[in-house]
C-alpha cells in the first residue's frame, strides 16, 4: 500500500507515455499481460517495453528523474545542455516536490503537473479498505484524526496506521496516532496562545519553557499555531492576525536555516503579544 500510495507522480508519466506515445519502457521486474512485450538486454540491465497496437513505434527515449529537486544547481546546469542537445530524440519526466529548487531554464522547458492534497473523504475511503483488509479496528474518531495529521498525504498517513498497528496492536486510538505521528496535542498550542493573549511576557516565557522541557519540535508548534490563529474569532482582527501570519513565517524560515528553538519561540511570543496588544482604529 505504501509503494501505491507513493506512485502517483510515477503513474502520471506512466499514463503520459501510454496516450501520448503508445508505448511504455519499465526497469527490470516489471511484466505486463495486457500488451505486445519487448524485451532488450544492454549489459546487466533489462528494459522492457510494451507496445499498444495503433500507436506507431516512437523515435526518442523517455528519461524519468524522480526527486530531480535533490540535484545540485551545477548538475542541473548540465543537464540541461543534455537537454538541449537530445531534444529530438529523448523526452524528459522530471519528478520533485519542490518546483522552486528547479532551476529557470529546466522548468521552463517542461509542462508542469501539480497534485493537490487528496480530500478526507477519499483519504478516509482508502484507509478504511487498508484496515479491512489487514484487520485493523479504527473508529471514527481515530481516522478524522489520522485525515488531519496527514495532512491529505496518503504515503504518510499509511505510515502512521502502519506504526500504529505495530506499536499498539489491531485496536488503534486517536491518542495513539497523535503519539506516532510527532504531532503536538492541542492543548498545548492552545496554552501557549492563550499566554500570549494574556499580555504578560512572564506566563508565556513559563509555557515556552514547558514546551522545550516536554521536548516539543518548535516547527510543529510553529505550524500547529498558524492554524489557531488563522482560524480564531472576531477577537482577533485581520490585521493583528496577519502581523502574527508574518512572524511565524520568519521564524519558521530561521529554524530551517538552524536557528535555536528556545530563542525562536521567545520571539514568537514576544511579536504575538505585541500584535494582540495593538488596537486598530
Amino acid at each position: 500500500e505504501r509503494l501505491r500510495a507513493g506512485a502517483d507522480r510515477m503513474n502520471t508519466s506512466w499514463n503520459a507515455c501510454k496516450s501520448r506515445l503508445g508505448f511504455v519502457g519499465f526497469g527490470l521486474g516489471f511484466q505486463s499481460k495486457s500488451a505486445h512485450t519487448v524485451s532488450m538486454r544492454e549489459g546487466a540491465s533489462v528494459t522492457t517495453i510494451l507496445y499498444f497496437s495503433g500507436y506507431p513505434c516512437p523515435s526518442f527515449k523517455i528519461i524519468i528523474l524522480d526527486e530531480a529537486d535533490s540535484m545540485t544547481e551545477d548538475a542541473q546546469n548540465a543537464l540541461r545542455r543534455t537537454m538541449e542537445t537530445y531534444s529530438k530524440v529523448t523526452r524528459f519526466f522530471f519528478i520533485c516536490n519542490y518546483i522552486s529548487r528547479i532551476i529557470e531554464p529546466l522548468a521552463s522547458r517542461c509542462a508542469k503537473f501539480r497534485f493537490k492534497p487528496l480530500s478526507e473523504e477519499v483519504m478516509s475511503n482508502r484507509i478504511l479498505h487498508i484496515c479491512n483488509e489487514e484487520g485493523l479496528n479504527l473508529g471514527g474518531e481515530a481516522l478524522s484524526t489520522l485525515s488531519t495529521i496527514s495532512q491529505g498525504d496518503l504515503r504518510r498517513a499509511i505510515t502512521y496506521l502502519q506504526s500504529g498497528a505495530r506499536l499498539f496492536g489491531s485496536t488503534i486510538t486517536s491518542t495513539d496516532l497523535l503519539n506516532v505521528s510527532g504531532v503536538v496535542p492541542l492543548e498545548v498550542v492552545k496554552r501557549f496562545f492563550t499566554a500570549c493573549k494574556s499580555g504578560d511576557f512572564d506566563i508565556a516565557n513559563k509555557q515556552v519553557d514547558n514546551i522545550v522541557a516536554e521536548g516539543y519540535p518548535a516547527s510543529q508548534i510553529i505550524n500547529q499555531l498558524f492554524d489557531i490563529v488563522v482560524e480564531a474569532g472576531d477577537d482577533i482582527t485581520d490585521n493583528q492576525k496577519a502581523k502574527i501570519c508574518k512572524c511565524l513565517a520568519e521564524t519558521d524560515k530561521r529554524l530551517v536555516d538552524g536557528a535555536d528553538e528556545y530563542l525562536q519561540l521567545l520571539d514568537v511570543a514576544s511579536n504575538t503579544i505585541t500584535a494582540l496588544s495593538e488596537m486598530d482604529f
